[in-house]
């Protein structure tokens, strides 16, 4: 199948943010402004995610879901603080097409048994946030790599597949906003051991990143955030005072600190991986 081109938008309060492994949260801009923008370049899907909504045990996200379901013809993936069956119907209602958990999956792993039954199991993402441990195993974490759960990463993913999840997205926390790439090892033996797609996320840096982890990840899909925000940050017209309300404005303000992250747009990034051979689907 074609690879599929994924920009991810975490979410806080009303404003896209973005953090270096899943913390540090920076304000960079509206979601609906780069939602378009990427429905517009090119990009296969989208994924949104409610940066803190495990940690307040809520959601938030139902009113921008139906501002930017309006607006873009791709699909959307949505997810934070999902517990219920009935929650991802409501977010499904508002214009999402796949909802994705991870919180409520690790505490409730039936819930993705009963989600893929009454939702359809291609509706149904789970998220894996990795942390490799000192000994070389990896644990999954929830909350934004912020509670330690014990599960063993790829034991959890097999499960994950078995009780009927329709793809699995993989975090490496320790290389999310890095820049540093992907964590090759890790995608990989998540994908070479289950049937369903996988997509990886967190290190990208350079188009080179996203090549390396398909060709040798055996990555089904990539999700990207910092290398795409950043290339449209500067044509997002904002004043600082529309973002004081929610997270930290100082990256806006000064726009600094992202020197190891080589922003592309989706155009130049479909260009390269199908000049490498790979396959991408052309909107």
């Amino acid at each position: 199948m074609a690879l599929r081109i994924i920009p991810r938008l975490d979410i806080k309060g009303p404003n896209l943010v973005k953090g270096i492994h899943l913390e540090g949260l920076r304000v960079l801009g509206k979601p609906e402004f780069f939602a378009r923008q990427y429905c517009d370049s090119g990009a296969d899907e989208l994924f949104y995610m409610d940066a803190v909504a495990s940690l307040y045990e809520r959601n938030s996200l139902v009113e921008i879901i139906q501002r930017t379901a309006r607006d873009i013809a791709i699909p959307l993936t949505v997810g934070g603080g999902l517990r219920s069956v009935d929650d991802m119907r409501d977010v499904l209602r508002a214009g999402a097409d796949k909802i994705a958990i991870n919180t409520a999956a690790i505490r409730h792993p039936e819930l993705i048994r009963e989600a893929s039954r009454r939702l359809g199991s291609s509706t149904i993402v789970v998220c894996i946030e990795a942390i490799r441990q000192p000994d070389g195993t990896y644990e999954a974490y929830t909350d934004c790599g912020r509670e330690s759960t014990g599960v063993d990463v790829f034991q959890w993913a097999e499960q994950v597949a078995e009780l009927g999840a329709g793809e699995i997205v993989i975090t490496s926390v320790d290389r999310e906003g890095t820049g540093r790439g992907y964590d090759i090892e890790l995608t990989r033996r998540i994908a070479d051991s289950v049937s369903i797609p996988v997509i990886s996320h967190g290190g990208a840096g350079c188009i080179d990143d996203v090549h390396q982890v398909v060709e040798d990840g055996h990555a089904d899909a990539v999700c990207l955030a910092s290398c795409l925000h950043y290339e449209l940050i500067g044509e997002h017209q904002h004043s600082l005072d529309d973002f004081a309300a929610e997270g930290n404005i100082e990256f806006l303000s000064r726009m600094t600190g992202f020197s190891k992250v080589q922003g592309f747009t989706l155009a130049q990034l479909k260009t390269h991986i199908t000049d490498k051979g790979i396959d991408c689907r052309w909107n």
